[in-house]
């Protein structure tokens, strides 16, 4: 049966994206439009998409809808456009005094306000287009009151009354952490009794336990990471709560966009290739050498695109990568922005292997696609990774990854075992810098023999992590709530 999806989120790609959550909206509601469903995405109007060349249409029946969040009154307005290749329709909710500055995450305690307007803008529209959502999904804690104000706020409207909710949790390390006084804030004066009673005993809110303990059914990017959460190592403090509500919750490994990540027609290549055809992957590599002033080389190039944080994993790099450069013949190539200390390491890299090792502080959209496709190795040490997509960009591109085995990592990529020719990357288990050398070192032997590399190539470039794949899976969960 079709469904009406109502899809309640912070990003979506290509409007404003910071990392996965952005490009995880856009491709779900992709899929699910073209399968057959309703879905309408709900996102702020922030500042940087009103400068954007695509004509937003303003939604007439929408316009300066009031809004009351405690003693303080907020209107909100409707414009619309499509999702770029796809016929979803995407609200953008419009309210200068929140959303009008540069910039999508202000710090939790002005985002907990703005994200709870645009999740009750999300569902007064559901109200003022007389239209009655199957699901109501909600992404991060940015938009878990949904579950709430629907049983609250919402309870008396009997257009909600098939409505289920879903929450996925694309990174648990972010929660919304607010304090009490800001109860009133969210609209939830008279409702405190929906929130953890200890947590605001001890002066607090936590937006993300709220939408925990009240969504219909919790989704985790992926299988590994989905246990993970439900241990102390990697819980975030709310393991004990994930676990008292295993039973609704599953993992979902995140989908591919191939529309855009795909060698065989990525308009920013200038040269393409398959898997039947892989002339063109050398054709990158010397592509992606000249642009960066290196020598040609048939020497390993190991590619980095990354986000510069901790849970990146680049610690274990501090040790390794210039004991690798110095002792192996390889290249290193990297793109990515963050914290200082890892910006420095990998400038430093350049400094001190001028001609072998390469840094381009920021991100360029083009030049992410030129690595993926000219690199050969892919380096993705994350010290966790609720799904990650990056990697499986690197398998369709036939650059095989070197990971770590954790969360989507752990369920994407599979140890290459030389004596079979099965899998395809090389995973590394403990975060310790001696896993990542041995991982390395293992590549880069494995590298030389090309028929065996051009196997591992082959294998990961037969892999399927499309929305057509893992799409599916949210509509039979879907179908479970709604049934």
């Amino acid at each position: 049966m079709p469904f009406n999806v109502c899809q309640v989120a912070a990003e979506a790609t290509p409007f404003a994206k910071t990392g996965g959550l952005g490009d995880v909206v856009a491709g779900l509601s992709r899929y699910l439009g073209r399968s057959g469903h309703d879905v309408r995405v709900f996102l702020p109007f922030y500042g940087q998409i009103a400068r954007r060349a695509e004509r937003f249409v303003p939604v007439d029946f929408i316009q300066d809808v009031p809004i009351w969040m405690g003693d303080r009154l907020f209107h909100v307005s409707a414009l619309t456009a499509k999702l770029p290749a796809s016929d979803v329709d995407v609200y953008f909710l419009a309210c200068a005094e929140l959303f009008g500055e540069a910039g999508i995450y202000h710090g939790d305690l002005a985002d907990g306000l703005r994200f709870a307007v645009l999740t009750r803008a999300a569902l007064e529209c559901c109200q003022r287009m007389g239209w009655s959502p199957h699901i109501v999904h909600a992404h991060d804690w940015h938009t878990a009151l949904a579950p709430v104000y629907l049983k609250t706020l919402y309870s008396w409207d009997r257009l909600f009354d098939r409505t289920r909710t879903v929450l996925t949790i694309h990174n648990l390390g972010f929660q919304g952490l607010l304090d009490a006084g800001s109860l009133g804030r969210l609209g939830l004066a008279d409702h405190a009794s929906w929130l953890d009673a200890g947590d605001l005993a001890a002066g607090r809110i936590n937006v993300m336990k709220t939408g925990l303990l009240h969504a219909d059914f919790l989704t985790a990017v992926s299988r590994t990471y989905t246990r993970e959460i439900q241990t102390p190592e990697n819980g975030c403090g709310l393991d004990g709560l994930l676990r008292a509500r295993a039973g609704r919750l599953v993992g979902i490994v995140n989908g591919v966009d191939y529309g855009e990540w795909d060698p065989a027609t990525d308009p920013h290549l200038p040269h393409h290739y398959s898997a039947d055809d892989l002339a063109g992957k050398r054709e990158m590599k010397r592509a992606l050498l000249a642009r960066i002033g290196m020598e040609p080389t048939e020497a390993p190039v190991l590619g980095v695109v990354s986000r510069l944080t901790p849970q990146k994993g680049f610690d274990l790099g501090f040790g390794v990568l210039p004991a690798l450069l110095a002792r192996r013949d390889c290249r290193l190539v990297a793109l990515g922005s963050g914290e200082g200390r890892y910006e420095a390491f990998f400038m430093e890299l350049g400094h001190s292997f001028p001609g072998r090792a390469w840094y381009y502080r920021g991100y360029h959209e083009p030049l992410s696609h030129w690595i993926e496709a000219g690199a050969d190795l892919f380096l993705m040490p994350s010290l966790f990774e609720p799904c990650g997509l990056n990697q499986m960009y690197s398998l369709r591109y036939g650059t095989p990854p070197v990971v770590r085995k954790t969360g989507g990592l752990a369920d994407t990529v599979e140890l290459f075992d030389s004596t079979t020719d099965e899998g395809t990357g090389f995973v590394f288990e403990h975060f310790h810098p001696a896993g990542l050398q041995w991982a390395l070192d293992y590549a880069l032997d494995t590298y030389p023999h090309r028929e065996t590399w051009d196997r591992l190539m082959g294998n990961g470039m037969a892999q399927d992590f499309s929305w057509d794949v893992q799409g599916k899976e949210y509509v039979e969960l879907y179908g479970r709530l709604s049934g």
